[in-house]
């Protein structure tokens, strides 16, 4: 580990992630900083003590242990790729047990109740899976008539318009390309807000970029480097080169319409395409349909 890389980590725009020890943050980290990133996503929440709050893709759990000591939350954190044991080790070195609860699930498979959450987050993994057109309205039955969703991810300053500049397309010294077939899942907060509102499930509250987010991003990069604890290539070299002009961070906050109450699946409500009650339903019918058309 480089002398002093440590220090890297201090940034003046995020001082409650400041007081978070820098190998932890290193030795943890999956992308760009998420404690970064989650801090100033909570800056648009009016987080409480004591809310129930679903943090939806949390990878290793840091965002989780950061929302829920700083603010006091129930986390339930939840992700795919990594177990919930695993988390629950983090959890438990946190001294968080009462308060953050590692759940191992699929974006499309949750097993909670609906209207359960106060609050709804994701950092750095809703574009993967939130473009869906069809999504938040999934998500968002799990969100309790009157709470907010938030998300920052990965994205752009603006929409491609073309292919992207040929800079994030060709390899950096390190060999690797900033530019992936994934990316093209990054969408700017305009295109956000619009995707969101025409759901009809949300009032979009806040859509915007985190400002010198590319800066952020290259300072995490470096810090990683130097502390030799990267878990991919580094993408300074790209983010230095397009400086802001293309990628950024979007942060999107909704709040779900009070009209839009879940309510327990059964009188007067609908399960929605991807439930295993929506399968039963369609089975019940066609079963229905088919013993009319024997008979």
């Amino acid at each position: 580990m480089a002398h002093g890389a440590e220090n890297l980590f201090y940034n003046a725009c995020f001082p409650r992630s400041n007081g978070y020890d820098p190998r932890w943050v290193a030795e943890h980290q999956m992308g760009p900083n998420v404690l970064w990133l989650t801090e100033w996503l909570a800056e648009g929440l009016k987080l409480e003590p004591g809310m129930r709050l679903l943090d939806m893709g949390c990878g290793r759990a840091m965002s989780s242990i950061f929302l829920a000591r700083e603010f006091g939350c129930f986390v339930f954190a939840t992700d795919l790729w990594i177990s919930a044991a695993e988390n629950w080790r983090r959890v438990h070195e946190a001294n968080l047990e009462d308060r953050v609860f590692p759940i191992h699930a699929e974006a499309h498979a949750l097993p909670f109740a609906a209207d359960f959450f106060d609050v709804i987050v994701s950092l750095d993994s809703y574009q993967y899976y939130g473009t869906d057109d069809l999504y938040l309205s999934y998500i968002s039955r799990f969100l309790r008539p009157g709470g907010q969703i938030g998300i920052v991810v990965a994205g752009l300053t603006a929409e491609l318009v073309d292919s992207p500049p040929e800079y994030l397309l060709k390899p950096q010294a390190n060999g690797k390309a900033f530019w992936e077939a994934d990316c093209y899942s990054f969408h700017s907060a305009a295109w956000w807000r619009r995707q969101w509102e025409r759901s009809g499930c949300v009032h979009v509250e806040v859509a915007d970029t985190l400002p010198d987010g590319w800066r952020h991003w290259v300072q995490h990069e470096q810090a990683i480097e130097a502390m030799g604890t990267g878990v991919f290539p580094s993408y300074a070299e790209s983010l230095l080169e397009d400086a802001g002009r293309t990628i950024a961070f979007p942060r999107v906050i909704g709040r779900k319409r009070e009209a839009e109450v879940s309510g327990v699946l059964g009188e007067g409500s609908h399960p929605h395409v991807w439930e295993p009650e929506f399968m039963a339903v369609c089975d019940k019918l066609l079963s229905a349909r088919t013993l009319k058309k024997d008979g």
